[in-house]
């Protein structure tokens, strides 16, 4: 009922959209173009849908290239302008999901952070005059910034065709914003996704997207969770542990948990996305027995408090995860060299 009742809200929120997307598509908007390739990974829906995991993925499948950077506002961070990721930054100077993909490929790929991307590039390869590609990170309304690949995502489970602008929906704006898309990949897939399944959504999507885009499905590869430090003396596939989530739609990790560890999960925490913890979350939590298991994004932040707190590091783990294509990786991987023979 209160969706139907803030739709008229959408209509407006989704013209307002509408016409920042003329003025862009017009080019009465100035908009710049980096000199080296450039893929921008986005979505329409707000939060949830894999970004950081796709750009993980994308980072290893282009780093032999030459030298890569992956660039977003870093989100949730309390520091504002450009920045460049060192070892001594945490969550709170450049948001939690840079910070993930610093620890995971730095100092190898370069990992920056700025609002208005179109003034941080350049500012990027000033830094870093070797680079020979930038991933953009959350991209897909930063329209100052014209990529040579425009990735959109949607999750299986939300898939944006079935949603409207907010504050009536969750799009960030409306449907037809995904005729900007060069290739769509519909994310958290289930791993047996049939093929009709498959060419439903195709046709689904199909009127918001122009003829020649393809449309890729993949799900999330989950692997064996990760103690955050010293010999753990037990691990959460023997001893009874509780999931702590601070990450938009958890509801795929609950399920995977629910049945690849039925005897052994308890039960779930669950905080907003970007949850900020603070040592009072610390106090919430039982520690008198079981274990705890998250997530890679809240593995960064949760990891300082617990040592600054002297608590019992074994008894914590994260989870790592994968982006794992359905099929067609190989065309996908070779729609992802586009922008490289282009540029040679």
């Amino acid at each position: 009922m209160l969706t139907r009742l803030l739709r008229p809200l959408s209509w407006l929120y989704g013209g307002i959209t509408d016409f920042r997307n003329y003025l862009y598509d017009k080019q009465i908007s100035r908009v710049y173009r980096p000199p080296i390739p450039t893929v921008s990974v986005g979505n329409l829906t707000v939060g949830g849908t894999g970004k950081t995991p796709m750009v993980d993925y994308i980072l290893h499948q282009i780093q032999s290239y030459g030298p890569a950077a992956t660039l977003s506002r870093g989100y949730g961070r309390r520091t504002t302008g450009f920045r460049l990721a060192t070892p001594a930054d945490t969550a709170d100077t450049v948001g939690d999901e840079p910070l993930l993909l610093y620890r995971k490929h730095g100092p190898a790929v370069t990992v920056a952070v700025g609002e208005k991307r179109a003034e941080a590039i350049p500012r990027l390869l000033d830094a870093r005059p070797d680079l020979r590609a930038i991933v953009l990170d959350d991209a897909y309304q930063h329209r100052p910034v014209q990529a040579d690949l425009t990735l959109l995502l949607t999750d299986y489970n939300r898939l944006f065709f079935r949603d409207y602008p907010f504050p009536g929906g969750r799009l960030r704006e409306r449907r037809h914003g995904a005729r900007r898309a060069d290739a769509v990949v519909v994310t958290k897939c289930p791993d047996l996704l049939r093929e009709a399944e498959q060419q439903q959504i195709r046709l689904e999507l199909a009127p918001y997207l122009r003829p020649e885009v393809p449309v890729f499905f993949a799900g999330i590869q989950y692997g064996q969770p990760v103690v955050f430090g010293g010999t753990p003396r037990q691990t959460p596939a023997d001893t009874p542990f509780t999931l702590l989530t601070g990450i938009a739609f958890p509801r795929p990790l609950v399920d995977y948990l629910k049945k690849d560890y039925a005897d052994t999960f308890r039960e779930h925490l669950d905080f907003p996305d970007h949850y900020r913890f603070a040592p009072k979350d610390l106090k919430k939590l039982d520690t008198a027995e079981g274990l705890y298991l998250t997530t890679e994004k809240d593995f960064v932040k949760l990891a300082p408090l617990l040592e600054e707190s002297g608590a019992d590091l074994s008894r914590f783990f994260y989870l790592p995860i994968e982006v794992q294509f359905l099929n067609r990786e190989a065309e996908f991987l070779q729609l992802l060299r586009r922008p490289f023979v282009k540029n040679s």
